[in-house]
């Protein structure tokens, strides 16, 4: 697999992921100049896209839908607001060489889920927007060769923004996102012996840094017995790509 983390933020989050001859989307929430920048970099275009996988129905993940066909676009119940393939949570279905399989997350959206995505020969685990890790969705995600996962925010940096009381409270809750640390956590138990790569995404911009979440990843995989430096870990951002897995090849 090879990957580019075009964007992730609530300012709009898109992730395309190539496997063998499979072009798969990960959320459009951007414009179609940025998607067609994002592709480029691995020579292809809007129409090669196989499969786009959309993970809940905010704006910032959905925005972009109307530069892509129906036919491509797979969700849960609810997801999208035009016709697409409706899957179900924790029923694997195909396309060409990949098996897909969506699974819970809770947050304050329609259908919200992550996705497994296996192409027989490596795994990736994505994870965002999620207030809370549900527990059944664990065993189906042991060990995989890359992981995405939502680093938020700092729960300190978050209780001194301007946001408002309400909106400091959704981000906080159980339908919310998850903090730094929540996050090192669920890390800690999702990765084994095969996992390669670790990429912390939908960093808060007012409320998170890339060094605010690293150190706390660094906190948290000491004291879970977690060797940090034999991963590579790195933080997704907002205006600029993020490229991972097999990129150079």
């Amino acid at each position: 697999m090879k990957f580019n983390i075009i964007s992730s933020g609530s300012k709009g989050n898109a992730t395309v992921l190539i496997s063998k001859e499979t072009v798969l989307l990960i959320d459009m929430g951007i414009s179609e100049t940025r998607l067609k920048e994002g592709l480029a970099v691995f020579h292809k275009d809007i129409s090669d896209i196989d499969v786009a996988i959309f993970t809940h129905d905010h704006t910032d993940h959905i925005a972009g839908i109307k530069f892509l066909s129906p036919k491509v676009m797979y969700s849960l119940k609810g997801t999208l607001p035009k016709l697409c393939n409706v899957v179900e949570p924790f029923k694997p279905f195909k396309v060409k060489d990949v098996t897909i399989t969506a699974l819970p997350t809770s947050h304050d959206a329609t259908n919200p889920c992550g996705y497994l995505i296996d192409d027989g020969e490596e795994k990736m685990a994505y994870f965002t927007d999620t207030g809370v890790f549900p527990e059944d969705v664990f065993p189906y995600i042991q060990d995989p060769t890359y992981l995405i996962i939502e680093s938020n925010h700092d729960i300190k940096m978050e209780l001194n923004t301007n946001r408002s009381y309400e909106l400091k409270n959704r981000v906080l809750g159980e339908f919310g996102h998850l903090c730094n640390e929540d996050s090192a956590f669920a890390t800690c138990r999702i990765i084994g012996p095969h996992t390669k790569e670790i990429y912390l995404a939908h960093l808060s911009e007012e409320a998170n840094t890339p060094e605010v979440a690293l150190e706390a990843y660094k906190k948290i995989f000491a004291y879970a017995g977690q060797d940090f430096d034999s991963y590579k870990i790195s933080c997704a951002k907002q205006w600029e790509m993020t490229l991972g897995g097999h990129y150079e090849d």
